[in-house]
């Protein structure tokens, strides 16, 4: 934009340059950058409301209690733990370095493994169901398909859930279109249009989605910390 000689610009005429559109950060760099934020996710980030469970028992069609059951992408334990309070038999996979610690020293008693989602270390056939809470958009599909079905028992569950924005609420879409002018990504978009395609475009797996509205209270410094727990922010500090 030119702008016109003046009282307020006396040497004739200046130009304003748009600011370049920002280059978003590549997936593996997000996906890595938790493993340095470890003990700021487990504080900050939401937990699940008991209804999503009981979602997944009746999608599943068994009861969570003495369940065999692999958390995928486990992070630092908030869906292990409240899997293992609901009496499932749980175990954890989790690849990051950072994330695995802070697990371990929060949950002592939940046996974690290293692995992905990709590459799964566990037996064929050994499980009834297997979980990813916030995770499954961190795996390449035309992997971690075959793989769930693989440790999958005849007749067991793949469960895939996040916490997304309610967009519906004015200041929390204000919030999300912020986010996405800055950094040049929907986050909101990337969880909300997990659908059965996007998860599994084989078109292997038959899906069947139910919706769980919650919310929960936080100060303001809890939102903010949790906002930052995001991986956007994570790979926009490093840099």
């Amino acid at each position: 934009m030119t702008t016109h000689p003046s009282a307020d610009h006396p040497t004739g005429a200046e130009t304003t340059r748009r600011p370049p559109t920002p280059t978003p950060p590549t997936r593996t760099a997000r996906a890595h950058s938790f493993n340095t934020a470890a003990a700021r996710y487990a504080a900050n980030r939401p937990s699940y409301p008991p209804a999503l469970f009981d979602a997944v028992e009746a999608l599943a069609g068994r009861p969570l209690p003495g369940s065999r059951v692999a958390d995928i992408g486990a992070g630092t334990g908030i869906a292990t733990a409240l899997l293992h309070a609901r009496g499932a038999n749980v175990i954890a996979v989790e690849p990051g370095d950072g994330m695995a610690a802070q697990f371990r020293s929060t949950l002592p008693a939940i046996p974690i493994i290293r692995g992905t989602g990709d590459d799964l270390p566990l037996a064929d056939a050994s499980l009834d169901l297997v979980t990813y809470a916030q995770a499954w958009h961190w795996t390449d599909p035309a992997r971690s398909v075959p793989e769930a079905l693989r440790v999958l028992r005849p007749g067991g569950a793949l469960a895939l859930w996040w916490n997304t924005d309610a967009l519906d609420v004015p200041w929390i879409a204000e919030a999300a279109a912020r986010t996405e002018r800055h950094f040049g990504i929907d986050v909101a978009a990337e969880k909300r249009n997990v659908n059965a395609r996007a998860a599994d475009p084989t078109g292997r797996l038959d899906f069947t989605r139910r919706t769980v509205r919650w919310s929960r209270r936080v100060p303001v410094d809890t939102h903010l910390a949790n906002i930052g727990s995001h991986s956007v922010f994570l790979v926009h500090d490093e840099e």
